[in-house]
């Protein structure tokens, strides 16, 4: 009876076919997925599990409050934490629109190589939500731009002399302008500190801007004319702003309107600076200023102007 239990133990009886089949079915590895990790990995993460940290926060400099629209122009730090009037006509043109608007904005330090058309200014419109983008608005953009997001609009002259007006400032006004600034000893005290020092410390890279800016106010004045005459620009602009002064009259703003628009804003780019006795340091050559100091009229609509949309920053 042992003998028999011994050799019962050590063969065990067979397994039926299905049983059979189950068995090897049961005892196949599955075959992987190229999606599975594997198994040293699972290992390694079951031992280590990933763990997400929380956002570091924003450093102290960086602008925690996202809802303003920034416009871009050429100033100082703090001339931008101060609101204060850009030294650059073509940035204090829509600088003041945009007052004139009513639109909230505050401005931002910047220089033509940050401008993505190449020039100041440009506004970054604010930003419905954290950290999403905003495109660019260029300066040929604005005035659509600023129709369409202010309450109310300001709607422009429809005085058949508006152009011909506009172009005293676009042409006569902005030649001597281009010429006193640039390419008269006014270079050296106004142009210089504004435009030039602070680009870089290497004098190398600052004798090239200085190079660069007056041949570019060159290549612009030799468009209308074979010789630049310093007289003839001078005299052109008094003429210029004589005629902005008999336009303006006892008005309040130009062509009779309610309230300032963008004729204004660039009328103000011109005289608001030219009156600036502490631009850059100082005027050397006084010829153009000198022909808006007999000019009461605009200088009174540059300083109601001032009192009126800049009179936080006066005291710069």
């Amino acid at each position: 009876m042992s003998q028999t239990n011994e050799s019962s133990d050590a063969t065990p009886p067979p397994t039926p076919p299905n049983n059979r089949r189950q068995q090897q079915t049961t005892t196949t590895p599955a075959r992987s997925s190229i999606f599975s990790v594997p198994a040293p990995i699972k290992q390694l993460f079951d031992r280590f599990p990933l763990f997400t940290y929380a956002g570091n926060e924003l450093p102290q400099r960086a602008p925690r409050h996202r809802s303003a629209h920034v416009l871009y122009v050429f100033t100082t730090e703090r001339g931008a934490v101060e609101g204060a009037p850009s030294w650059n006509p073509g940035c204090l043109k829509w600088q003041a629109y945009l007052k004139f608007s009513k639109i909230p904005f505050r401005i931002a330090q910047a220089n033509n190589h940050a401008s993505p058309s190449g020039a100041l200014p440009f506004l970054i419109p604010s930003a419905p939500e954290p950290y999403k983008q905003t495109q660019p608005v260029t300066s040929a953009k604005l005035q659509r731009w600023v129709m369409n997001n202010c309450e109310k609009s300001i709607e422009e002259p429809g005085d058949a002399r508006y152009e011909a007006y506009l172009s005293l400032l676009d042409h006569r006004i902005r030649r001597a302008w281009l010429y006193t600034i640039y390419l008269s000893p006014n270079c050296t005290t106004i142009a210089e500190p504004l435009y030039i020092l602070p680009t870089s410390r290497n004098s190398f890279v600052r004798l090239t801007i200085a190079r660069d800016l007056r041949l570019a106010a060159e290549k612009e004045l030799l468009k209308f004319s074979s010789v630049i005459n310093a007289e003839t620009l001078y005299n052109q602009a008094e003429e210029a702003l004589a005629a902005l002064d008999m336009l303006l009259g006892d008005n309040n703003w130009f062509f009779g309107a309610s309230r300032p628009g963008l004729f204004d804003a660039s009328v103000f780019a011109y005289t608001h600076l030219l009156l600036d006795e502490q631009l850059g340091r100082g005027w050397v050559d006084t010829r153009l200023r000198d022909a808006l100091m007999s000019r009461r009229r605009l200088i009174m609509h540059r300083d109601r102007i001032v009192d009126t949309y800049f009179a936080e920053s006066k005291g710069r």
